[in-house]
């Protein structure tokens, strides 16, 4: 009774227009992005502003009711789907999607959880700012999300993750209570640095309403280029000599593996082989400038000559207008979407950036050991050292049976990764997927001081419940 009397309340706190109750309406809010889950709810929640928020909390924490949040529900881990027994409200973002200020001298912008990437990226260019954050979900994720992911993104070896993109945020606790952060400040050394302990924090210790984030100036002059290798050794040394080249001018160095183009090419219309001959490798490279007649297009043409002359590239093309370096995108937009259609064992993991080939190298051998056949196809941001390694089926293969040895992989692989010092979730989270593995990657004391801030701030646990830790 005191549930269904929580519900009530809540329903009038955000008026007829903020909840759904209706199973076919809720239905897209119940599943993830990859279909890996679908739970249940009693009611999906879309709050408008920041004061509706904090009295919905306040209610669910009177009543002991759990509270999954959700952006744009396209993360790949499940920390946005509620679970499957259905008592609990999801708390959509979608209607706070305001820009509240764009402070252009600042280089700052405050922003609503709901706004979507996508818009965010148009009002700063509109303002002649940049904002960096860029995912192949943009169209549709919102910033609320990529927060409490800490996402990650093509730009990151230039400009951070969100982590570092973000100066303040406006949270909504556990109880009820509002913490405004939006503090647009590079430097602020007054204690903790309350922000990050949310930032990444999936939705666990509380909810993320709005940001301040920061801005850029605008490139005016960018430059795309696509080159074949011949191993992955040599794409690491081709990353060494073009950061030293350009320095702050690289803004990309995307990782792309044949065996990916293959797919993109059959599965993909509009993707087109660039080059005269295939290459086992290849690299996706942009550098920006913010100035015109930068000369940034001289530079890169000098390190491509010489990476020629040295044999470290085999060949390779710089794109001579806007069409031509966003056909050059597709490419890496269309490996992704390539993968679908067959079965795919994904990881999304990072090393140090200088053992980025060692683990592409044990990891093939260590998964084609264990399945001849098997197809590993290893893409993504060298430059950070996040590889997303992903395992498409050999020709032939029972696609269910495949994926159902998805932990015998991730096992293989996660244990490569472990020795190599790097994180077996990179830029996706945590969520439900790797909630109870990230305990064998961690130490005891870590493991121990996420439990402690999450019972501090969550002590009844209805924030997110099932996703990140253990309670």
């Amino acid at each position: 009774m005191q549930i269904e009397a929580a519900l009530e309340r809540i329903k009038g706190v955000v008026g007829p227009r903020g909840w759904i109750a209706d199973p076919g309406e809720c239905e897209p809010y119940l599943v993830e992005a990859r279909r890996l889950w679908r739970g249940a709810t009693r009611l999906v929640v879309r709050p408008a502003a920041t004061a509706e928020v904090a009295a919905v909390v306040r209610i669910c924490a009177e009543a002991r009711l759990p509270i999954v949040p959700q952006g744009g529900n396209t993360g790949l881990v499940g920390g946005g789907v509620p679970p499957e027994d259905g008592q609990n409200i999801i708390l959509a973002l979608s209607r706070m999607n305001r820009i509240r200020a764009i402070d252009p001298v600042n280089f700052t912008m405050t922003i609503e959880a709901g706004c979507i990437l996508a818009h965010l990226q148009q009002a700063a260019a509109e303002a002649d700012r940049l904002f960096p954050l860029s995912l192949g979900a943009e169209g549709s994720c919102q910033i609320g999300g990529n927060l409490s992911t800490n996402a990650g993104g093509i730009a990151v070896l230039r400009y951070g993750n969100t982590r570092e993109l973000t100066l303040g945020l406006e949270v909504v606790l556990p109880d009820g209570r509002v913490w405004d952060g939006l503090r647009g400040l590079r430097k602020d050394n007054t204690g903790y640095d309350l922000k990050q302990l949310f930032i990444g924090g999936e939705g666990t210790l509380g909810i993320i309403t709005a940001a301040t984030v920061k801005l850029f100036p605008k490139p005016r002059e960018v430059e795309t280029a696509l080159l074949g290798l011949t191993r992955v050794e040599e794409v690491m040394d081709l990353f060494a000599r073009a950061r030293a080249a350009t320095a702050d001018q690289l803004t990309a160095f995307e990782l792309i593996p044949r065996a990916a183009l293959d797919l993109a090419l059959i599965y993909i219309p509009g993707t087109a082989d660039p080059l005269t001959a295939p290459h086992p490798w290849y690299v996706l490279l942009e550098m920006s400038s913010s100035q015109t007649d930068s000369g940034i297009r001289a530079l890169l043409e000098r390190l491509l000559e010489g990476a020629l002359t040295d044999d470290l590239i085999a060949d390779g093309v710089i794109a001579e207008s806007g069409a031509q370096a966003k056909d050059l995108w597709h490419i890496r937009e269309a490996i992704v979407e390539a993968q679908d259609y067959s079965g795919s064992i994904k990881h999304d993991v990072s090393v140090p950036i200088s053992r980025v080939a060692e683990f592409v190298v044990r990891a093939t051998a260590a998964v084609t050991e264990r399945l001849p056949g098997i197809r590993p196809i290893a893409f993504g941001h060298v430059g950070d050292g996040n590889i997303h390694f992903n395992l498409t089926q050999p020709d032939g293969a029972e696609t269910s049976a495949y994926l159902a040895r998805w932990q015998e992989f991730n096992d293989l692989v996660h244990g490569i990764v472990r020795e190599l010092n790097g994180s077996i979730s990179a830029e996706h989270g945590v969520g439900r997927l790797k909630r109870d593995e990230i305990t064998h990657y961690k130490s005891r004391v870590e493991i121990k001081l996420m439990h402690t801030i999450k019972r501090a701030l969550d002590p009844d646990n209805i924030m997110n419940p099932g996703k990140v830790v253990s309670v």
